[in-house]
């Protein structure tokens, strides 16, 4: 049917009510919450795009699902139940379950990685990059220069930039124990890597002797995308696509809370048994038993269900239509964004709105708060202070100073999108009145999720 109108491929059984504030509540709020939205409480937000991360709404399949889990502590039959979707999926030998995506990438480097050691990756997210430098090891970006542009339109922004990563691996083979790819580019705008730069990825790791693993927090947006833009890819499913990406990888570190359509989960996918073994010793260490990971069995359940309804055609046609559709809106009103709008998320460029607040004063931290202040919508900065901080303590201005309006998995409806994008150009009518922040406290590692800031 060739109508305009976006329409949810559900229907809402179940709803949750909202709780309406005034602008001074607000703004108590954010003070007591040292001007960080991450500090605030839940109930005060009245639409929360601070994270797409286990903030979905699960299926009645889903919840049904629950009702199967076996809570045994060992041989799970709800861990075969997962295991199977997973490797029917992924096509990796072993598969093992994690609390979330970050005990993953944990697991993963702590078992791979030594001092001195490097991680390329097209770009790696907070929590990716914070358990390479807990190693003492490096994280590398090598995004394709078209991927640090917001306003220049590029069908593939999350793309490796091939020439980067040879002339590193060229330079510096002896340091890098495997090669990732973030699928779809969180900190680059949520934007796809194509197949073809993916098999690009893949020859030089062959000709280097390195493993391939993928951050597959977002495998099936990245696979859709490819179906649409990619040229002969438009007749194939998108799990058809997602499995050609997996079976190009050696393994995958995944957060079952963004595509897997669950709120807590996760796993580790890879082929090499050896380090399979040392990281199940790890999570046995740490997470839990190798047939349950951290999670309880009818977590298992959901995560299963969720990768089977996650590459159906309709959910993905709905989600990555909807979250363009409020890049459109604002972008029509003169607010610069990362174009074209990413795949669970738009990212505003604060950096661009604001060109009188310097990175070293936190454009990003300034829209967001001001957002919430204004509207009551809290999104999140992923720009000086997520990347800013080195771990020697010094301090430079990311590549991009961003503000991130992450859209939950089907929670919202067109309505409250509108809203937002109401709020996104009041903020943007009041863009000259905006000032700069300072930290006033902070952790060395991940200080975004709990730095309290000033105003200037």
């Amino acid at each position: 049917m060739n109508f305009r109108t976006i329409i949810e491929p559900f229907r809402i059984k179940s709803v949750e009510g909202v709780k309406f504030t005034r602008a001074d509540e607000r703004a108590a709020a954010l003070r007591e919450a040292g001007y960080n939205v991450f500090r605030l409480r839940a109930e005060d937000v009245l639409i929360d795009l601070l994270t797409d991360s286990g903030t979905g709404a699960m299926s009645a399949a889903q919840w049904g699902a629950l009702m199967q889990g076996d809570e045994s502590y060992a041989g799970s039959r709800s861990f075969y139940r997962f295991e199977q979707v997973v490797s029917d999926l992924t096509g990796f030998r072993h598969i093992i379950p994690t609390h979330q995506g970050r005990a993953a990438e944990r697991i993963l480097f702590h078992t791979v990685l030594k001092p001195g050691d490097l991680v390329p990756n097209n770009n790696h997210f907070d929590t990716t990059r914070a358990n390479i430098e807990v190693e003492r090891a490096e994280a590398r970006d090598c995004v394709i220069p078209e991927g640090l542009v917001p306003s220049l339109i590029h069908p593939f922004k999350g793309n490796v930039d091939l020439e980067a990563l040879q002339a590193l691996l060229e330079r510096d083979a002896d340091r890098v124990p495997l090669v990732m790819v973030t699928v779809t580019n969180n900190s680059g705008g949520g934007q796809p890597v194509s197949l073809e730069n993916l098999r690009g990825v893949r020859a030089l790791c062959d000709r280097y002797g390195k493993p391939l693993f993928l951050d597959a927090c977002r495998f099936a947006e990245n696979a859709y995308f490819i179906k649409i833009r990619e040229a002969g890819q438009g007749s194939r499913t998108p799990r058809e696509i997602a499995r050609e990406m997996f079976a190009l990888a050696d393994g995958c570190t995944m957060s079952a809370k963004k595509d897997g359509l669950a709120n807590i989960g996760g796993f580790l996918a890879l082929n090499d048994d050896a380090w399979a073994e040392q990281a199940r010793n790890l999570l046995i260490l740490t997470e839990g038993f190798p047939t349950y990971g951290g999670l309880a069995g009818y977590d298992l359940e959901a995560i299963a269900r969720g990768l089977e309804e996650v590459v159906e055609e309709p959910y993905l046609r709905y989600r990555i239509r909807s979250i363009e559709y409020l890049g459109d809106k604002v972008v029509a009103g003169g607010v610069p964004i990362i174009q074209p709008a990413g795949g669970h998320a738009i990212y505003v460029d604060a950096r661009a709105l604001l060109p009188h607040i310097p990175p070293l004063e936190y454009p990003g931290i300034a829209f967001a708060n001001a957002l919430y202040l204004e509207a009551g919508v809290r999104a999140v900065e992923i720009g000086t202070v997520m990347f800013g901080l080195h771990p020697d303590g010094t301090e430079t201005p990311a590549a991009m100073d961003l503000v991130r309006l992450a859209v939950p998995r089907r929670v919202y409806t067109q309505s409250h999108i509108d809203y937002v994008a109401e709020g996104v150009l009041e903020v943007a009518r009041l863009k000259q009145s905006l000032r700069g922040y300072r930290i006033v406290a902070s952790p060395r590692v991940l200080r975004h999720f709990t730095a309290r800031f000033e105003p200037l």
